[in-house]
């Protein structure tokens, strides 16, 4: 299977930490998503967002700078045993965060559909959240 790499970089109007809890803790993740969320903040430990559409699990977690994980999206001609990679990494700059964004490994024919699906269903969200 043919595979391609997105890479975003975003600012955030809000310190690392906090967007890096956006991410990762339950009920913060599911008010920004409006979507039932599983999330665990261990290693190895398994997440389910968007009410299922995405599961997968934790391979990398540091505190308010780095996450990244394995994504498996609930979408038509994505295997069932395939997994993407997801790494976010954050960098406080002036009391802002930096966020640099990438998945890797996705399926050719997806990743300018998911590309857009950050944006709209992450990015924006996240930011309006922030501004509450």
């Amino acid at each position: 299977m043919k595979t391609k790499s997105i890479e975003q970089t975003l600012t955030f109007d809000a310190p690392p930490g906090e967007v890096y809890e956006l991410i990762m803790d339950e009920k913060k993740h599911s008010a920004f998503t409006g979507g039932e969320v599983t999330m665990s903040k261990q290693i190895d430990g398994k997440f389910d967002v968007f009410d299922g559409y995405c599961h997968g699990h934790n391979i990398e977690l540091k505190e308010g700078e780095k996450i990244v994980q394995a994504w498996h999206f609930r979408e038509e001609g994505w295997p069932d045993d395939h997994f993407s990679t997801c790494t976010f990494l954050f960098e406080e700059k002036d009391g802002k965060t930096s966020l640099r964004f990438s998945q890797t490994d996705i399926p050719e024919h997806k990743a300018e559909a998911l590309s857009k699906g950050w944006e709209e269903f992450y990015w924006e969200p996240m930011k309006a959240y922030l501004k509450k």
